[in-house]
């Protein structure tokens, strides 16, 4: 038995990394036992006692009590390691780790590396060149030449927020009115990336590396979002209807990106990632952002083979990092996935959906 701490269990990410354990350890003679944490009393995960066993609340991560508490629960809970998922946690445990006061088994990106690639203006500027990312520019909100953003990446081109993630301050913009009130609402944001619009399919490949080396591979395709009427943009970061899909020239170019920074920044490559695509007009995928963790969807793909979270913590805990062969998930037969809100995910053959 495991006692692993999992941080952020209020969003969807965290408790689909758990549920997608579970659907292994059915068949595994592991076992593990989750404790959840969160920084609201009301995030969800705190009370699901069919995924976590024990819950508590803890300071936002960059409150000054937030290690204090932390180190706590692990003494109380006798913890092993630990999954850490949203970003702001990611970063905090990347960079200050050594705040443990108990030595547990962690799986976490260079700190350097991460804040590359979380923004992603810097990550268009390190892949600029590669043909990887499509045209860009970047927007300060108090003062841009709309002129200079449409002679960059077109008449037509995709706005947001060049930090953060479920498209915060994303909206396809035609025009300079659309611009400047698109702008004006979200105040909260401080600065933009403009990028020329791609039309194709959406797509993602999830990476995991362990010391240098790529371990796991999958690749699926975002189709549909849950609430996408709410959105302006259509995208919630929550994927209602997708594809597992296989699709080795993803992994192909997934790889140059990250060997591309990990080479110029001189960090090794550690850590889940993932790396969305979308297509332009001539059906050519372009990085449009790099995930430092994994995303909601990551169950969904678990139920169809992949299940790359116990893989993740079948490393961190069972196996010499040389001894783990490379796996580039591959489905047998087209399979495709459906979300909503409070339920399980259904992972079936396109076929089989209802005329």
């Amino acid at each position: 038995m495991k006692n692993i701490l999992v941080t952020g269990v209020g969003g969807p990410t965290p408790r689909s990394f758990v549920r997608a354990v579970k659907l292994s350890e059915k068949s595994s003679q592991r076992e593990y036992r989750f404790i959840g944490v969160d920084c609201n009393p009301l995030a969800y995960g705190l009370y699901d006692r069919d995924l976590f066993d024990a819950s508590y609340t803890v300071p936002r991560a960059d409150n000054s009590e937030y290690w204090k508490v932390i180190n706590s629960i692990i003494e109380k809970e006798q913890i092993d390691g630990a999954v850490i998922l949203p970003e702001v946690e990611v970063l905090e445990w990347a960079k200050n780790k050594s705040m443990l006061e108990k030595e547990i088994e962690t799986h976490l990106p260079d700190y350097d590396l991460a804040m590359a690639i979380v923004n992603k203006h810097r990550l268009h500027d390190y892949l600029d060149g590669t043909g990887l990312v499509p045209k860009y520019i970047r927007i300060q909100p108090d003062q841009y030449s709309y002129d200079k953003i449409t002679g960059e990446v077109g008449d037509v081109f995709w706005i947001r927020s060049t930090e953060g993630s479920s498209g915060l301050g994303s909206l396809k913009i035609d025009s300079e009115s659309s611009l400047a009130q698109w702008i004006s609402i979200n105040r909260n944001v401080k600065e933009f990336i403009a990028s020329e619009f791609l039309p194709g399919r959406n797509m993602a490949c999830k990476m995991l590396y362990f010391n240098g080396e790529l371990k796991r591979t999958a690749c699926a395709e975002r189709v549909n979002y849950i609430m996408a009427k709410v959105a302006p943009s259509g995208i919630t970061g929550n994927t209602s209807f997708g594809r597992l899909i296989n699709e080795p020239k993803l992994v192909e170019l997934s790889e140059k990106a990250l060997d591309t920074i990990s080479e110029y920044l001189g960090k090794e490559l550690n850590g889940i990632f993932t790396v969305d695509f979308k297509e332009d007009l001539d059906g050519s995928p372009k990085i449009t952002e790099i995930n430092i963790r994994h995303v909601a969807f990551t169950s969904s793909i678990a139920a169809g083979g992949a299940n790359i979270p116990f893989d993740t913590l079948e490393e961190m805990f069972f196996a010499e990092s040389s001894s783990m062969k490379r796996i580039d998930y591959q489905y047998k037969e087209p399979m495709i996935f459906l979300r909503d809100v409070d339920s399980y995910p259904l992972v079936m053959k396109e076929t089989d959906l209802l005329e």
